[in-house]
């Protein structure tokens, strides 16, 4: 006897939930030995997924080959040493803190926690692509507030007063990145507090700081030291940017000990493994690395800057580790054209930003090459 859908004209689909149907995956910038395989060119630099160009910090890598003879043996479920890490680095009990596989690990537990049919989630055109997905697969209904048009300081950019106005008896979760991917704005502190506090204290905030080792310097606010005054406040870090383990998969949120509490029931229990949770704590004591690494940033984004100038390009203020630049032409020829010339970009058309590139901020001479490279393309591609 033939199963259940067996035979032609099977569609699975029909089966899944609701919210899970008409679902589009996040898509992750093009891997340099997938760029290797189509075009045979060598030489490749990847400026697409904003990774740090200095790679990891030694005593990361150092505390990683020091694991390599356990990995026969399942992590620490808990992870104890890393969360008494963030711990002190944070001034908060362990208890405030949930390990993800990733901060996107951790945005996904918050939507699961808190999500379900019937319930609203607010965020931000042009946010992260993480924040709707979450949303939609756990069938909740995503309320979408307009951006800051063209033209505004912040264009582009979280308007939280739109946001504001979204919010109902319905809505469980508030999704706000600062600063934003993909378009590098931010909120600055005074507006962000005001914003935080006139939501109803039923409504879970989420700010998402993956870029805060690079914002910081620029003045954004560190949100984790609201976290007493706010018990409905959750902020999301990631290691995978400023501290160069993007590979490891590894970030957390901080939150009150009840909103935690919630979190871990739901996270897997080896949700970030042994390599992982060794080289995230050795990362968090290397100061000197961030400091290098901001230092690098903060130069590179001001070679980028002028560049993109001199050639004419507008571009949105970033403090994050990557700049969007409008390119006044369809991007994706453009992305194409310096795909062969070995230099990995990134479209973001699937957030309707059509004409737009988001590059990431390279070494001097990864980013002397992406000017000079896209100096070509733009001279040859015509209007």
């Amino acid at each position: 006897t033939e199963g259940p859908g067996a035979g032609a004209g099977c569609d699975p689909s029909q089966w899944a939930a609701p919210g899970v149907r008409g679902l589009q995956p996040y898509l992750p910038g093009k891997p340099i030995t997938e760029l290797e395989r189509e075009y045979g060119v060598s030489d490749i630099i990847k400026l697409a997924s904003n990774e740090n160009p200095l790679g990891p910090s030694p005593a990361a890598v150092d505390a990683i080959r020091g694991q390599l003879l356990d990995l026969a043996l399942y992590p620490d479920g808990s992870g104890y040493v890393l969360r008494q890490a963030l711990a002190r680095h944070h001034d908060l009990e362990p208890e405030c803190i949930t390990l993800g596989n990733g901060s996107n690990d951790v945005l996904v537990l918050l939507a699961e926690t808190f999500l379900q049919p019937g319930a609203e989630a607010v965020y931000a055109r042009y946010c992260f692509a993480v924040y709707p997905i979450a949303t939609q697969a756990t069938g909740a209904t995503a309320r979408v507030a307009e951006a800051h048009p063209p033209g505004h300081p912040q264009a582009l950019g979280h308007d939280l007063d739109a946001m504001l106005a979204l919010v109902n008896r319905k809505t469980r979760l508030v999704f706000v990145a600062n600063p934003n991917n993909p378009t590098g704005t931010w909120v600055d502190a005074a507006s962000l507090a005001a914003f935080i506090e006139a939501l109803p204290r039923d409504v879970i905030v989420v700010v998402d700081e993956a870029y805060h080792e690079y914002a910081a310097p620029m003045g954004l606010p560190d949100a984790t030291r609201w976290l007493r005054r706010y018990p409905n406040l959750v902020v999301t870090r990631t290691f995978s940017k400023a501290y160069g383990l993007a590979g490891a998969r590894v970030g957390y949120g901080l939150s009150s000990p009840a909103i935690a509490g919630l979190l871990n029931r739901v996270r897997q229990p080896f949700n970030v493994n042994s390599l992982a949770l060794a080289g995230a704590e050795a990362a968090l004591r290397d100061r000197d690395f961030i400091a290098r690494s901001v230092a690098m940033n903060r130069n590179g984004l001001a070679q980028l800057a002028d560049g993109l100038a001199a050639l004419g390009l507008r571009f949105q203020n970033s403090a994050g580790n990557f700049l969007l630049v409008d390119v006044a032409r369809p991007a994706p020829g453009v992305y194409e054209a310096l795909l062969r010339r070995g230099i990995i970009v990134r479209l973001v058309g699937n957030y309707g930003l059509d004409s737009f590139l988001r590059i990431t901020v390279g070494t001097s001479e990864q980013n002397r090459r992406l000017l000079e490279a896209l100096g070509e393309v733009l001279e040859g591609a015509g209007p």
